[in-house]
């Protein structure tokens, strides 16, 4: 597996975004052994980047994230987020936008016993908080890195002016939003931003939450309570005019002689060096089909053709208001 720096954080070129293990997308094939399967085959491929979140769950994520990485800290950079969870009075498992600097704390505290670490590699404002300014957020996480529980501070879907904001204060490492070619919002804004602050960029989502792999043709096939099916793009008429996307993908990947999802992932692993996808599986057999992803290198017409397909239909969220810009 080829690495990158995202600012100075060295990182496998793919890592593993662990959310699906434990939250949203687990259905009735959850499976922690599977999981921690999955994770060890991934360090077996090079792969080291591992993403989790406090709300994952909430919190069994970072559990089973720290059970499957015990004693492997020294090979591996670990990235969580906090800001979706309150931890000041009342039910800590209630989801609310929290960056308050007592909240932060408590966060932290909370996802290093959980995780079982002395710090974390990259920790992530989950979502930006409009009570808090990004000032007062970053010199809270400033401090810490300070105090050596995090090493690098991210942000998570923030817009290009709270960026250069969070950047005066402390330098930020990564900004993680979705981007695929299911997504392509940030190349508008935030990726010249992030590339003029010299700041990394971690794609969420790269498979487009699971489209792009040509494996959901129908809407059947998700469980009745799978996120998805609440979205405008997996809605109606919009997702049956958006597999025309997987079409494209899908042709491209005969002609490479891979599956769709490394066609998929090697599109976006080619937009930059400065770049490092998290798709997300629970499963050996998908980690180890993602991880080639990383030795195909698609011809310049392949990447032309794919970057020409049209945006998809419909929304990425039904309350589009809850994506800070």
């Amino acid at each position: 597996m080829r690495r990158v720096s995202l600012a100075g954080l060295d990182v496998s070129r793919l890592g593993l975004g662990c959310m699906g293990m434990s939250a949203y997308y687990t259905g009735k094939d959850s499976d922690d052994a599977e999981s921690v399967r999955t994770i060890h085959r991934a360090l077996e491929l090079g792969v080291t980047f591992f993403d989790t979140a406090e709300v994952y769950g909430p919190y069994t994520n970072e559990e089973l994230v720290g059970r499957a990485l015990a004693g492997r800290w020294g090979e591996v950079q670990i990235a969580t987020k906090f800001g979706l969870l309150t931890h000041r009075g009342g039910d800590d498992r209630t989801r609310n936008i929290d960056s308050h600097p007592d909240n932060i704390r408590a966060a932290l505290d909370g996802s290093l016993r959980r995780l079982g670490a002395d710090h974390i590699d990259l920790y992530y404002q989950h979502r930006v908080d409009p009570k808090v300014p990004v000032e007062e957020v970053v010199g809270t996480l400033g401090d810490l890195v300070q105090a050596g529980k995090i090493r690098h501070i991210g942000l998570s879907e923030a817009g290009a002016g709270t960026i250069r904001r969070a950047h005066a204060v402390h330098p930020i490492t990564a900004v993680q939003s979705e981007y695929s070619l299911w997504t392509r919002d940030v190349e508008a804004e935030i990726l010249p931003t992030l590339r003029e602050l010299g700041i990394g960029f971690v794609p969420y989502s790269p498979l487009g939450r699971g489209f792009l792999t040509g494996a959901i043709r129908d809407r059947a096939a998700l469980d009745q309570d799978d996120f998805r099916l609440s979205t405008p793009r997996f809605t109606g008429d919009n997702f049956e005019q958006n597999l025309r996307i997987v079409d494209e993908v899908e042709a491209v990947a005969r002609e490479a002689g891979a599956t769709p999802a490394q066609v998929a992932l090697a599109w976006v692993l080619a937009q930059g060096d400065d770049i490092a996808p998290i798709p997300g599986t629970k499963r050996v057999v998908r980690i180890e089909e993602n991880a080639a992803a990383d030795a195909l290198d698609l011809s310049a017409e392949q990447l032309s053709r794919l970057t020409a397909i049209r945006p998809p239909v419909g929304d990425r969220y039904a309350n589009m208001s809850e994506v800070a810009r």
